[in-house]
């Protein structure tokens, strides 16, 4: 199943390679994306991920080593929106300036995301795997028909 994807950097990280490479990945294994840019404020990442056209998954990337800061404080205010706080989140890239920190991304899964990818702690082709496993699992959880309540109106 295709799933509906907003892909965004956090909002210091001024990188765009990482995004194009993300979008053009989940393009190619079907997905809808919609690619945020760079540096987008807290406020238009949820934005974008309200209404009618909410997506099934938000990605964010980061390669300037403070997703670890921006990510937190950005999973926060999501977890704290009622109409946001189950959408499925995750986090991949340079998480830290120092390198791999497991500490991290401990702290970012307990704040709220659902998978965190850190490019210092597995190599690049074993992220992406694990990346692709992730899609995998979740696009199995929305194609699962969502049961009928008896009276209601379709």
């Amino acid at each position: 199943m295709s799933l509906r994807i907003v892909v965004s950097s956090v909002s210091s990280d001024a990188h765009m390679w990482n995004l194009v490479y993300l979008q053009l990945l989940l393009e190619e294994g079907g997905h809808e994306v919609t690619n945020l840019g760079v540096c987008p404020p807290d406020t238009t990442v949820m934005d974008a991920c309200r209404g009618a056209d909410r997506p099934d998954l938000l990605v964010l990337s980061t390669v300037n080593g403070h997703g670890h800061l921006d990510g937190l404080r950005l999973i926060r205010a999501l977890r704290a929106d009622p109409e946001l706080a189950g959408l499925p989140v995750v986090i991949g890239g340079k998480l830290g300036v120092r390198g791999g920190d497991a500490e991290e991304g401990r702290r970012l899964l307990d704040a709220g995301f659902d998978a965190v990818f850190n490019e210092s702690e597995q190599p690049a082709g074993r992220t992406l795997a694990t990346f692709g496993q992730f899609l995998a699992g979740l696009a199995e959880a929305v194609a699962v028909p969502q049961p009928l309540v008896a009276g209601a109106s379709h």
